[in-house]
C-alpha cells in the first residue's frame, strides 16, 4: 500500500482540542475540514482560529496575507459527507464508543478507500474501533494533548490491525506538524495518561479523605514537583467526567485499584460539576469555560487565625548532610542565630564550608550581596555536640532516614532541649509520631519536611500527630512565613502528600518498561511533553536514587497495604545490582564517572 500524501484532513468534532487540531493543520499548510454537528461549535471554531492567527500578526510571527491564506484553508460543515475527499480524518468526538463507533461507521460509507481513520480517544480501544470497521488496516489513534498548538507530544496509536504504513504516513505529519510523535500499542491511557491518570485519581481520593486541602494538595506538587499545575486543578481542566471515563477503562483492564475511580469523582460528575467547562468541580470558576477560580466555601480564609505560635529567636539544626547544611542556610539567611550540631566539630565545621560555598554562589550569581553572605555565615555556629542546642526554641533534625537512629536522637533531644522547644524531624517517609514518642514532650515533636535543595525549594510539608500541640504547628507555620517558604498542612502517614502521590507514578512507570510497552525515552518524552513535568519519570529515579526510591516505595506499600503500591520487581533488581542511579554511574541509565 503506498503511502498517502495526507494533504487533506478532516477534523470530526470542534470542541476544544478538535478547533486546536484544526488550529495546527491549516497553519502548516493543510486544507481542513472541520465536521460538527453543532453549528455554534463549527462558528466558535472559526472565530477561535482568526482570534489565534491575530494574535500571532500582532506578534510578528505572520503576515496578514499569510493570515488570509490560514482561513481560507478552515472549511467547516455539520455532516460527515464533508470528509468524501480527506486522506485522513481525525474524530475527537466525546468520550463514548457507541458515538465513536457511529462515527467510524458512517466515514466507511463516505470517504476514499484509501483515506486513514484516527480515533483522538486516550482511553477507548483503538483495536475495537478498528474491528468494526470496514478499513481495520487504515485505523489507529491519533492522541493530541491540551492545549494541542501548544503541547509538543502525539501518541501514535496501532492496533495488531494497523498498517505499518498507515503508522508511517501519521508520523511524518506529525513531524511535520513541528510534534514529537512517539508509536505505542493499544492500551487505556497509552504512557501518558496511563501514568497520569493514576496520579490523578489519588490526589483525588486523599482530597476525598480529607488528608488534606484541594490547595494544600495542589500546592505542593506544584512546588515539591515543578509541576506546571496540582493535580486536582488538572482535573478540572481535563473535565472530572472525563478522567473517571478514563480510569474506568483503564481498571477494565489492569484491575489495579490504583486506577479505579474514586467515588468522588462519580459524585461530581453526577451533579454536572465536570470542572471548568461547568464551572465547578474541585474549585469555583467566574463562569462555565473559564479558568478564573473565585471563593467559594471551602476556600481558606487567610485572616483566620490558627492560633498563636511560640516565640522563635534561635534555631538548631542537627546533621552534616546536604540537607542540613541547605536547612541552617534557610534559617540563616532569614535572620536566625543557628546552631549547625553535627557528630563531631570536624564534620560540623565541613558542614559549614558547604554553606558557604552555596552562599558564595548565589553571591557570583547576583542573588545575594557579599555582606548579606557574611552576615548569614556569621549567624551559623557548628558544634560537635548536642549540648549547644541548649537554648534554641526550634530544633530541626536532618540525619539519616533511619527511623532507629532518629529516636535515640530524639531521647537526646529531649534530655538537652530546654521546656517548649518545638522539636522538628524532617523524614520524607518514617512515621512522626515514633519520634514524638521517644520523648517525653510528644505534644513539641512536629514534622518539618523541607525538599531538596533547600535553599532553592519553596515547599515544606508540615505534619501533624495525633499528639502534636496546636501551639507548637502554628509556630512551624509562622516560622515557615518568616523563612519564605509555603507550608502545606498534612497528617502523620507514609508519604505524607508529595511522595505519596509521586513514587507510584514513578513505580507505574517502571512498570511499563517492564511490561515491554514502551521505552524509558518515550516513557520519559510523553511526560515532560505531554504532562509539562520538568524530568521523566527515570531521568528523576536516577537523580533521587533508586535505592531510596524504593525505600519509600516499600513504606507506602507496607502502610496501605495496597498491591498496586508494591515495588516493581524490575527496581528491585536493579538495587540490589548495585545500580542506583547518578551517584553510581548506573540506574535506569548509564552515566559518565566523575
Amino acid at each position: 500500500m503506498d503511502r498517502p500524501p495526507l494533504r487533506t484532513i478532516a477534523v470530526v468534532g470542534l470542541g476544544t482540542m478538535g478547533t486546536g487540531i484544526a488550529d495546527i493543520l491549516a497553519r502548516a499548510g493543510r486544507e481542513v475540514i472541520g465536521i460538527d454537528t453543532n453549528e455554534a461549535a463549527a462558528r466558535q471554531a472559526v472565530a477561535a482560529l482568526e482570534s489565534s492567527t491575530a494574535r500571532s500578526v500582532e506578534r510578528e510571527r505572520m503576515t496578514q496575507s499569510e493570515r488570509r491564506d490560514v482561513l481560507a484553508r478552515l472549511r467547516t460543515f455539520t455532516g460527515l459527507d464533508a470528509a468524501a475527499e480527506a486522506d485522513l480524518v481525525i474524530e475527537v468526538v466525546p468520550e463514548d464508543y457507541d458515538t465513536k463507533c457511529r462515527v467510524f461507521a458512517e466515514l466507511d460509507t463516505v470517504v476514499k478507500p484509501g483515506t486513514i481513520l484516527a480515533t483522538g480517544t486516550n482511553a477507548l480501544s483503538v483495536t475495537r474501533l478498528a474491528a468494526d470497521s470496514d478499513r481495520p488496516e487504515r485505523v489507529l489513534g491519533l492522541h493530541f494533548f491540551n492545549p494541542a498548538p501548544a503541547m509538543k507530544l502525539v501518541e501514535i496509536v496501532s492496533s495488531v490491525l494497523t498498517s505499518p504504513q498507515a503508522v508511517a504516513a501519521v508520523t511524518e505529519l506529525a513531524r511535520e506538524l513541528g510534534k514529537d510523535p512517539i508509536a505505542v500499542g493499544d492500551r487505556p491511557g497509552f504512557v501518558a495518561d496511563g501514568l497520569l491518570f493514576g496520579y490523578l485519581n489519588q490526589a483525588a481520593a486523599m482530597y476525598e479523605s480529607r488528608y488534606a486541602t484541594r490547595e494544600d494538595i495542589d500546592s505542593a506538587m506544584k512546588l515539591g514537583c515543578g509541576l506546571p499545575m496540582g493535580p486536582l486543578a488538572l482535573l478540572d481542566l481535563i473535565g472530572i467526567d472525563t478522567a473517571r471515563t478514563v480510569l474506568a477503562a483503564m481498571y477494565e483492564q489492569s484491575h489495579d485499584r490504583l486506577h479505579a475511580p474514586a467515588p468522588i469523582l462519580r459524585q461530581l460528575s453526577e451533579a454536572g460539576l465536570t470542572g471548568r467547562k461547568s464551572g465547578r468541580g474541585f474549585y469555583t470558576y467566574a463562569a462555565p469555560g473559564s479558568c478564573e477560580v473565585v471563593p467559594d466555601a471551602l476556600t481558606p480564609d487567610p485572616a483566620a487565625s490558627r492560633g498563636t505560635g511560640r516565640p522563635v529567636t534561635a534555631v538548631g539544626v542537627v546533621g552534616s548532610g546536604t540537607m542540613a547544611g541547605g536547612i541552617a542556610e534557610v534559617f540563616a539567611k532569614a535572620g536566625y542565630p543557628t546552631v549547625l550540631a553535627a557528630r563531631s566539630e570536624q564534620k560540623a565545621a565541613t558542614a559549614k564550608e558547604r554553606v558557604a560555598r552555596s552562599l558564595d554562589r548565589s553571591v557570583d550569581k547576583g542573588r545575594m550581596t557579599a555582606e548579606d553572605r557574611d552576615a548569614a555565615l556569621a549567624r551559623i555556629s557548628p558544634a560537635g555536640s548536642l549540648d549547644a542546642l541548649r537554648e534554641v526554641d526550634l530544633v530541626v533534625e536532618a540525619v539519616a532516614e533511619d527511623l532507629d537512629v532518629k529516636r535515640e536522637l530524639f531521647q537526646r533531644l529531649d534530655a538537652v532541649c530546654k521546656q517548649g522547644a518545638v522539636l522538628a524531624t524532617t523524614t520524607s517517609s518514617l512515621p512522626v509520631v515514633a519520634c514524638a514518642r521517644a520523648t517525653s514532650r510528644p505534644q513539641d515533636v512536629i514534622g518539618m519536611h523541607f525538599f531538596n535543595p533547600a535553599p532553592a525549594m519553596k515547599l515544606v510539608e508540615v505534619v501533624t500527630t495525633v499528639l502534636t500541640d496546636r501551639e507548637a504547628h502554628a509556630t512551624v507555620r509562622e516560622i515557615c512565613a518568616r523563612i519564605r517558604k509555603h507550608p502545606v498542612d498534612c497528617g502523620d502517614r507514609a508519604g505524607f502528600i508529595v511522595n505519596a502521590l509521586l513514587f507510584p507514578y514513578l513505580n507505574n512507570a517502571v512498570k511499563m518498561v517492564q511490561e515491554h510497552y514502551a521505552s524509558l525515552d518515550d516513557i520519559d518524552a510523553a511526560m515532560r511533553l505531554g504532562g509539562g513535568y520538568p524530568m521523566g519519570p527515570f531521568e528523576l529515579l536516577d537523580v533521587v536514587g533508586l535505592d531510596v526510591s524504593l525505600a519509600i516505595e516499600r513504606v507506602l506499600h507496607e502502610e496501605f497495604r495496597d498491591p498496586g503500591l508494591a515495588p516493581a520487581p524490575l527496581l528491585e533488581h536493579l538495587v540490589a545490582a548495585g545500580c542506583l542511579g547518578r551517584k553510581t554511574g548506573r540506574g535506569f541509565r548509564e552515566y559518565a564517572r566523575r
